[in-house]
């Protein structure tokens, strides 16, 4: 059973913290501006943990939360370390904004591993909690579930139910390719989409196994048959709707999903995206002592934050934020 977000056992995300991995996991996890569930169970861990990894992070002002959710090929040591280095970059980039150069830096790291076999399927997901505003990069990875609140209704948060947003390498075009695992394109180019979320909608992300598992005549359960699942699991408890669903998938097939790793990553806004003054007054000295404990200590994957006018002068001076809004799908 899933720990419920606000109780005693959730993980409370500090300032500029990274969380997460490859082993087996079950605990719900506070953000600013977002709370998360997250289930792993790896198919067989035999101390290196699962091919499946997930990863969250918080900016130096809680403004910036990070979600990613990885299906790497293999298991083992090699696992170990690519996720390892997943989360150094996460760490690295904890302060951006923009992920785009996250995403092109995960690409190269498996594009160097691609000779010994290692690639990745990956969904990278940036809340900026001032806005509630989503934006989702997808590597060759099956579509993230979204359910609207107000609609009460599941749906596939694919690129055509999203706004377009800036790529890795242009702005202004959303073109290039898509849909292509970590590792298989140096030099891909990943577009990002963008949606704007409301306090009581959610976000599910999940691996393989849930749209790979077979029905009874052998067929693929599929990104479509999982949809018409979840949209009979009750959401009224978010902390239950991660087993509620497995267990709804295994009625529909008819068996246990013990043939892959499984990961799900659930979240939702919050409504706690807000800041006081002195909070925002005292981010700079934050990100200052951060910086001045990583020269000290000789860590090269410190994170200076974006340095666009949004995000300084915003941690600040919240009018400033406004630079950030968009026209978003709600």
């Amino acid at each position: 059973m899933l720990a419920t977000a606000h109780d005693d056992s959730a993980t409370h995300l500090q300032c500029m913290e990274v969380w997460g991995g490859n082993r087996s996991a079950d605990a719900g996890v506070i953000m600013a501006g977002l709370d998360a569930w997250v289930y792993c169970r790896p198919f067989m861990d035999t101390g290196g943990g699962g091919g499946d990894v997930y990863y969250v992070s918080s900016c130096a002002t809680g403004r910036i939360t990070r979600l990613l959710i990885a299906d790497v090929a293999g298991h083992g040591e090699v696992v170990s370390s690519t996720a390892t280095e997943l989360q150094r970059l996460m760490r690295r980039y904890v302060n951006h904004v923009d992920q785009g150069s996250f995403v092109r830096s995960m690409n190269q790291q498996f594009t160097s591993l691609s000779n010994a076999g290692c690639f990745a399927t990956a969904v990278v997901t940036t809340f900026w909690a001032p806005t509630n505003e989503l934006t989702l990069c997808n590597a060759g990875h099956p579509p993230p579930l979204l359910y609207r609140a107000r609609a009460r209704q599941w749906t596939l948060l694919t690129a055509k139910a999203c706004a377009p947003r800036s790529t890795v390498q242009d702005e202004d075009d959303v073109g290039g390719i898509t849909d292509v695992p970590l590792g298989i394109e140096h030099g891909c180019d990943y577009p990002q989409v963008g949606v704007r979320l409301g306090v009581g909608d959610l976000v599910l992300c999940y691996t393989d196994a849930l749209v790979e598992a077979r029905r009874a005549d052998d067929t693929l359960l599929g990104s479509d048959g999982l949809l018409r699942v979840a949209r009979t699991v009750d959401v009224n408890d978010p902390a239950k709707i991660v087993p509620n669903l497995i267990a709804a998938i295994e009625r529909d097939c008819g068996g246990p999903l013990d043939g892959d790793d499984v990961t799900i990553l659930l979240f939702r806004p919050n409504g706690l995206g807000g800041y006081n003054f002195f909070r925002r007054l005292f981010a700079p000295f934050r990100v200052l002592g951060a910086a001045g404990r990583a020269l000290v200590s000789g860590d090269r994957t410190f994170s200076w934050p974006d340095l666009r006018l949004a995000n300084i002068g915003g941690a600040v001076v919240a009018p400033l934020e406004r630079l950030r809004r968009r026209r978003l799908p709600r």
